[in-house]
């Protein structure tokens, strides 16, 4: 027995060294492509850049996803996504420490482990929102661009991947329209995934195409230069491939849908390499979110922004009024809502106390907030006598929007403030971001503040227009809508936004399955 488990071990450990030397070899150590790179031989099949789009609105459509309509090489970011936005920073720090294992490995046994570490003992419910609202942001970035148009010419659509089926059938056919997603599907119990994969294990695409398609053959096929995606198409009536994998980047103008709304911390592709950088930047990160929100809360004074400025926030600041209050009331600030520091950074760069009224804000960031907060109802009449208030009592700043947006474009202004103050004093505010978001709808809000600050340069541009003149206000015989509707397009071209009629509520039913109003909670639930 024990020569037998010494051979078996030496068995092992050459092949192992072995397959790790003939990578070495042939590729050298790349840290960012962690996907295993087939063998790749001169295709018999013509480029896509070659394919011809007309006439081909009755044909059938055979199609890979990865590295076909996606431009990067790995699979890795986007099982790093599930594990950080699905999971928790443990099992996306437990990701990444696999790497230097999964560089080792053959193409199966990586895809594997990385469902394994991903999807183990997660709930179901958390991969359906990681799904929904993170995962169509990357997907949409990384499209490639001359892919997308062919597969945009065809009738009908069936897309083809060894990635999990959780993970992509709905971005499939929400935005491209998929007739049918065949894909590797995952084991589960209960509301829980496994992590391991069901009897069909992974899927073998041009097995699958036979199973799905029969003795008819689709009339078009897209693939990579590998000899299994050349196998694949090559059961189709006509094929191409991409050899140009990195691609044409689709332009936002030309996305299937536009990305209005999307939920998660990250706002990179999280790579190894970056995802790295992300885990060693953490702890200063950590640190300088602390101190930039120290010096908010508790520093009030005329030296907070330049100790601010000092630690890497920037700040672009624009007054084009210069109009000051003719009345005795105060003056009526409306505003673009990007993040919930907004009136802070206001009220800071104006010099003047604000009071800022808020739906939704968590009661540890109303106690620690340097500027007056005041929650309202969303009961109309209610909402309007407080907000009449406290304009008597001085300064005011509302977001009509009733919620943020990160994406550029404005949603629906509720037009409860034009009824409320004849000076008004539209303000266009953006916030950026390379590390992390500093707006959630699903996880905690409390949050908010510190992954904000916890980027290494969070920027701020605050543009401060005109006062709004009198005859296009209800002073002047307006309607509420109409000022409403005038203002949101006022501060869009400012920003160089879009409008739309969206509402807080279709982001949040969107986004997190619900009307973005909390509920009391009623017991515990694990599912």
């Amino acid at each position: 027995m024990v020569w037998l488990a010494n051979w078996v071990m030496n068995q092992v450990l050459v092949k192992s060294c072995y397959g790790f030397a003939r990578k070495l070899k042939s590729h050298g150590f790349h840290w960012g492509d962690l996907s295993s790179k087939p063998l790749h031989q001169p295709s018999p099949f013509p480029n896509i850049a070659k394919c011809d789009l007309e006439c081909r609105g009755s044909q059938t459509l055979a199609c890979d996803f990865h590295k076909v309509l996606l431009r990067t090489h790995s699979f890795f970011p986007y099982f790093m996504l599930v594990a950080f936005e699905g999971g928790s920073i443990f099992r996306a720090f437990f990701l990444l420490c696999s790497c230097p294992m999964l560089w080792i490995l053959n193409y199966e046994m990586k895809l594997r482990v990385m469902i394994f570490i991903s999807f183990c003992g997660l709930r179901m419910k958390d991969m359906e929102n990681t799904s929904r609202a993170v995962l169509p942001k990357f997907y949409l970035e990384n499209l490639n661009l001359e892919a997308y148009e062919v597969v945009a010419s065809v009738g009908s659509r069936v897309f083809f991947t060894t990635m999990p089926r959780v993970m992509v059938e709905g971005f499939l056919k929400e935005y491209l329209n998929a007739d049918a997603v065949i894909a590797t599907e995952l084991h589960t119990s209960g509301c829980y995934f496994t992590g391991l994969l069901s009897k069909s294990g992974l899927l073998v695409k041009h097995s699958a195409l036979m199973d799905y398609f029969g003795d008819t053959k689709p009339d078009l096929g897209i693939g990579n230069t590998s000899l299994h995606d050349q196998l694949f198409i090559s059961l189709c009536k006509e094929a191409y491939v991409v050899i140009n994998e990195e691609g044409k980047v689709m332009p936002r103008n030309k996305y299937p849908k536009p990305l209005i709304f999307h939920d998660g911390r990250l706002a990179f592709l999280p790579t190894p390499s970056a995802t790295l950088l992300m885990f060693m930047w953490l702890p200063l990160g950590f640190l300088m979110a602390i101190y930039r929100i120290f010096l908010g809360v508790f520093l009030c004074c005329k030296f907070t922004l330049a100790l601010g400025i000092w630690s890497g926030l920037i700040l672009n600041f624009n007054d084009k009024n210069q109009q000051r209050s003719e009345s005795n009331k105060g003056v009526l600030y409306v505003c673009s809502h990007r993040t919930l520091m907004d009136p802070i950074f206001l009220s800071i760069t104006l010099g003047r106390r604000l009071t800022a009224v808020t739906y939704s804000l968590s009661k540890v960031s109303e106690l620690i907030a340097p500027i007056r907060t005041m929650r309202l109802t969303r009961d109309r009449e209610q909402d309007g006598e407080t907000m009449k208030r406290l304009l008597c009592e001085g300064d005011l700043v509302v977001f009509p929007e009733g919620t943020t947006c990160r994406e550029p474009y404005l949603l629906r202004f509720s037009s409860l403030f034009a009824e409320l103050a004849d000076e008004i004093v539209p303000v266009a505010m953006n916030a950026h971001v390379t590390m992390f978001y500093g707006t959630t709808a699903s996880g905690l809000k409390v949050l908010d503040p510190i992954f904000f600050f916890m980027n290494p340069w969070p920027r701020y541009d605050i543009q401060v227009l005109g006062k709004v003149p009198r005859e296009l206000t209800c002073a002047g015989g307006r309607s509420s809508h109409e000022v409403a509707n005038y203002i949101q397009r006022q501060l869009a071209d400012a920003l160089g936004f879009e409008c739309t009629n969206l509402t807080r509520r279709d982001k949040y039913m969107m986004l997190a399955g619900n009307e973005g109003v909390v509920q009391e909670k009623k017991g515990r639930r694990f599912c």
